[in-house]
């Protein structure tokens, strides 16, 4: 009798063990990407003023409105793909915990619009294309032109809109939002 209680024992220690197990596994999935403002590593989204989209850092994807839908993706829409993510300014919603930031998202349209810039911000990665990556696209025809010596051959972008790798470009938008 006292080894059949062991045995039920060991087996509800084993239990309890394994489902802590995977409740700390899935605490802090994602972490920030290298785009992303310093500071801020418990903060689950970010939202894009320019491009109108959030990012979930715990999933590593984009979340915006297209075809009448909000949709998750690791990528911008394809407008974006010159969009330099190391540029454009991050609201870090540290006071948002669901799991739709978008829920609010009239809101935050009005209070950031495309343009809004805050107080500076410095991202937890150096940007790709300044001689800390291999590939050094440039998105700018001006730049393409140095590159190559001239018109004949420019490069082109075809790389996408992740964001784990960005070529150049600039921000859209360019006016000066209300805090």
């Amino acid at each position: 009798m006292n080894y059949l209680k062991l045995v039920i024992i060991g087996i509800l220690f084993f239990i309890l063990g394994a489902t802590k197990a995977q409740v700390s596994v899935n605490i802090n999935v994602g972490s920030p990407p290298a785009w992303g403002p310093v500071g801020y590593t418990e903060t689950r989204y970010y939202y894009l003023p320019d491009v109108e989209a959030y990012y979930d850092v715990q999933s590593s994807m984009f979340i915006y409105f297209g075809n009448g839908v909000w949709l998750h993706r690791t990528y911008l829409p394809t407008r974006y793909r010159h969009y330099d993510l190391y540029s454009g300014y991050k609201v870090v919603m540290v006071d948002y915990h669901g799991n739709q930031p978008y829920h609010h998202h009239k809101e935050y349209k009005i209070k950031y619009k495309k343009g809004y810039r805050g107080a500076a911000q410095k991202t937890i990665g150096s940007k790709p294309g300044k001689g800390n990556s291999k590939n050094n696209f440039e998105s700018s025809p001006a730049k393409q032109k140095n590159n190559n010596g001239g018109n004949k051959g420019e490069q082109k972008n075809y790389k996408g809109n992740s964001h784990e790798k960005k070529g150049g470009g600039k921000s859209h938008g360019g006016g000066k939002g209300k805090k």
